[in-house]
């Protein structure tokens, strides 16, 4: 095991980013809900810099060697909601299609489901570069949709890209479980 390359309390700081981020999630939603489709640049500097917080979190715990369960857990679960809820209230306002929802949250409960399914049966989740760029991806796109008007194209293409990533990272997750579970 790697020794701590920082010492208390500065070793809670990239959990503290992470609860941070989770308690953010209701303040982001009521303030997204009040947008009525109209873009805000404040509210998606608010986003961008939710989305900031978890690349700085996961690389500090790495970086340091604090890496820890509760963080393993809440980071993606926070990365999640934020992305989740964003593109609900995104549909709800017609800024994104209801498709969008049906696919990301569609992946969501796939890999959370599946996961709980073979966490016992020696499955260790980790997440893929090609998860990461995934959500900078997403991150980057709904920061553009919640930036600009209803109608902008550039960040709906964006979108879409990030969404075909996630999926193609969700493919991967699930034939890796399939055959560490097999064995």
């Amino acid at each position: 095991m790697a020794t701590r390359v920082v010492h208390a309390p500065l070793a809670q700081l990239p959990n503290a980013l992470t609860v941070l981020r989770l308690l953010v999630i209701p303040v982001f939603v009521i303030l997204l809900l009040r947008t009525n489709g109209e873009g805000s640049y404040g509210l998606a500097a608010l986003f961008a810099a939710a989305a900031l917080t978890d690349q700085v979190d996961g690389f500090l715990a790495r970086r340091w060697h604090v890496e820890s369960e509760f963080g393993k857990f809440a980071d993606p679960l926070a990365d999640r909601l934020m992305i989740d809820a964003a593109v609900l209230i995104l549909c709800l306002d017609g800024r994104l299609p209801w498709l969008a929802l049906a696919v990301v949250l569609g992946r969501d409960a796939l890999l959370i489901g599946g996961y709980r399914l073979v966490k016992d049966r020696g499955y260790e989740f980790s997440v893929s570069t090609l998860g990461k760029v995934a959500t900078w991806v997403l991150y980057a796109a709904i920061t553009g949709v919640i930036a600009s008007d209803k109608g902008t194209e550039w960040p709906l293409v964006l979108f879409w890209v990030g969404v075909g990533l996630a999926v193609a990272a969700a493919v991967l997750y699930v034939a890796g479980a399939l055959r560490t579970v097999k064995r």
